[in-house]
Parts: structure tokens; C-alpha cells; sequence
């Protein structure tokens, strides 16, 4: 058996089987939340990326995620330049952020993804590397590597992407050995500076929907709109939703947002058409993505893998958590897509390769057992 076809056959078929299943139905979801959509072939171009993304997933896999290392630092350093063009003729304003990039000859995408990827990435390779170093220095440069590319994407704006980078950091740096006191520390220094990041790094309407969040009446037709539509959506699904392109619904009628049904709102569509067993069951699905990615992460046999799985992990979850509470008024509204499901080439592609570092960790830690016994 040749060492590829042994890689192949010895990675983590639970992930592969949830990343797949996932995507597959995040395809089958967009073209059910856009064809009222002038352009409703949506589904297509995301069928497309899922594809390509297969693969680049099980390439990614059969190579050691130690090359990691190499890549890192450029990764970051050339996602942090491209987010900075954003603020250039080359930026594509979408929903009040300017956080598209249209290079000639390339479709838009959105280069904060990107950076998230690299910063995970960045990060794990720093810890890794300043083990022994005192516990307040690492916070305060894995600070200072975060702070570039979240500021920018902060003041794109895009709130929501901005704040996935804190979960992800908090459970890096945890992973990385750091006393519970200094987390802690990190936590309350947030808070503190919240305050200042509401009223001098927020738009006005985005913080009109943090407002809204915590009082749903204040603007019932304007800024609270949306999550209303969203609850009617869910809500008068029953258990087992409306059908797949059912007439006379939220949905059809145009009260969820249209240019938002097949993104944000997308789980919305998904429990109108599908209900609540349909609801739950992609929640349950991500559920075995996430166990997936622990599992591995307690196989891994270096700090190096831990971390990259658990920053992926936490990035995860966080997306989850996030774009499913906003439509069901349980997190305010930050427009956070829902991942392998949100309509998005970029967002898939970037989280194929992420998944496929993560079964490479499985793949080449069970590889070295092997060696080893």
C-alpha cells in the first residue's frame, strides 16, 4: 500500500462525512432560500466551490500540516495587506461594509476570511514557539498580531467577523497552557474597553442593532425588522416546516430580507421550509463536525496540531452559536455567515482548507503512532 493510499484510508471519516453532508445540504438550502431571488442560480456557483473545495480538503489532508509553519506568516502578512485594500478603489461595498475585493480578473471575495485563517495559523505558531516565555508577554503579542487585522475588518465594518477572532484567541491561548487568572485578565480588559468600541468604533446602525437586541420594541419596523421576520419564519414552521420552495411564506412574501435569505438569514429559510426537526438536525450535524475536530485535537501529538485544530474548533462553534442566535433573537444581529451553509465561495474554500489541516493533524499524528508501535 503506497504511504498516500495509507493517509487516505486513515483520516478522520467522521469529519470528512460531516464537512461533505454539510456542504452538500448548505447547497440544497441555498437554492431553497433564493429562488424567489432574480438571480436564484446561487446555489450553483456554491456547488461549484463545494467541489473544488473537496479537493482542496483532501489535499491539504495527505500533506504533513507541519508545512503549516511555512505558510503562516505569509498567509497573514498577505491577508492583512489585501484587507487593507479593501479601503481602496478595489473594495466592493455589500450592506453598508466595504469588506469585498474585486481584483482584476478575479471574482469579489472577501479577504477578512482569509485573514482569520492565517491568524489562527499565525498564532499557533507563535505559542508553539514561546513556550517558555512568561505568560503576560504571550498575551500581549498574540495581541499585537490579532490587533491589525481586526481593527481593519472592525472599521470595514464588519462587527460580526471581528468579534470571531475573540474565541478563537481566548481558546488558543488556553490550549496553550495559559493560567486561567491571565484569561481572566484578557476578559475584563474587554469589557472595559467595550464601552469605547460601541460609541467610537461602531457605525450608527450597528450599534442601533446591538440597542435593538437587548430591546426588541425600540424599532419594530426598522432596526428590529428583520429578527422579528425571522421569529414569525421560524416560528410558524411546526415541527416539520412548510415544504422545500413552499408558496406564501416569509420567505416568498419578501418579509425576510431578500438579499439576506441565502447569507445571514439563511437558518431562518431553513426552519420555515424544514422545521424544527430540520433545524435541529443541522444543528446536530455541526454537533459531529465539532466532536470530530475535539477528538482530533486530543489525538494530536504537538502543541503545534492542538492549537491549530482548537483555534479551527472555537472558529467554528462561534459562527454556529452566533448566526443561528441572531435569527432567533438569542445574540444580536452581526451578520456572520453560517458555515458550509451561508452562501459564499470564499468562506467555503478558506473552511475546506481549514477542515483539511485538521485531518491532517488526525491523519499524520495516527501516522507517527504507527511508526512508533
Amino acid at each position: 500500500m503506497t504511504p498516500l493510499l495509507r493517509k487516505l484510508l486513515g483520516m478522520n471519516w467522521l469529519l470528512f462525512a460531516a464537512v461533505v453532508a454539510i456542504a452538500l445540504a448548505g447547497v440544497l438550502f441555498i437554492h431553497g432560500a433564493s429562488y424567489p431571488h432574480p438571480n436564484a442560480r446561487y446555489w450553483q456557483s456554491q456547488a461549484m466551490f463545494v467541489g473544488i473545495g473537496i479537493v482542496v480538503f483532501l489535499v491539504v489532508t495527505l500533506i504533513d500540516y507541519r508545512w503549516a509553519k511555512w505558510l503562516a506568516v505569509p498567509l497573514y502578512l498577505g491577508s492583512v495587506a489585501l484587507v487593507a485594500l479593501t479601503y481602496t478603489r478595489l473594495g466592493v461595498e455589500v450592506q453598508h461594509a466595504k469588506c469585498w475585493l474585486k481584483l482584476p480578473g478575479l471574482p469579489a471575495f472577501q479577504p477578512g476570511q482569509l485573514a482569520a485563517a492565517g491568524g489562527i495559523l499565525t498564532i499557533a505558531l507563535f505559542l508553539n514557539w514561546s513556550r517558555n516565555w512568561h505568560a503576560s508577554l504571550r498575551i500581549l503579542c498574540t495581541g499585537i498580531i490579532a490587533a491589525p487585522p481586526m481593527v481593519l475588518i472592525l472599521k470595514q465594518p464588519d462587527l460580526g467577523m471581528t468579534i470571531a477572532w475573540v474565541p478563537v484567541i481566548l481558546t488558543m491561548l488556553y490550549l496553550a497552557g495559559m493560567p486561567l487568572r491571565w484569561l481572566a485578565v484578557v476578559l475584563l480588559t474587554g469589557l472595559t474597553i467595550m464601552p469605547l468600541v460601541m460609541n467610537f468604533g461602531l457605525k450608527p446602525y450597528q450599534r442601533d442593532r446591538v440597542v435593538a437586541f437587548f430591546d426588541p420594541d425600540v424599532d419594530p419596523r426598522g432596526t428590529s425588522y428583520g429578527v422579528n421576520q425571522s421569529l414569525i419564519a421560524i416560528g410558524s414552521a411546526g415541527k416539520f416546516g412548510k415544504g422545500f420552495k413552499a408558496p406564501d411564506t416569509q420567505l416568498e412574501l419578501g418579509l425576510i430580507p431578500m438579499a439576506e435569505a441565502h447569507t445571514d438569514y439563511i437558518f431562518s429559510t431553513i426552519g420555515e421550509q424544514w422545521g424544527f426537526f430540520g433545524g435541529a438536525a443541522l444543528i446536530a450535524a455541526f454537533g459531529v463536525l465539532i466532536f470530530a475536530c475535539m477528538i482530533t485535537a486530543v489525538r494530536a501529538t504537538d502543541p503545534f496540531g492542538v492549537l491549530i485544530v482548537g483555534g479551527v474548533t472555537a472558529q467554528l462553534f462561534f459562527h454556529v452559536f452566533q448566526n443561528i442566535g441572531m435569527t432567533i433573537a438569542l445574540m444580536p444581529i452581526t451578520g456572520l455567515p453560517l458555515p458550509l451553509i451561508s452562501y459564499g465561495g470564499t468562506f467555503a474554500l478558506v473552511l475546506m482548507f481549514s477542515f483539511g489541516l485538521v485531518n491532517s493533524v488526525w491523519v499524520h499524528s495516527r501516522h507517527e503512532e504507527a511508526e512508533e508501535a
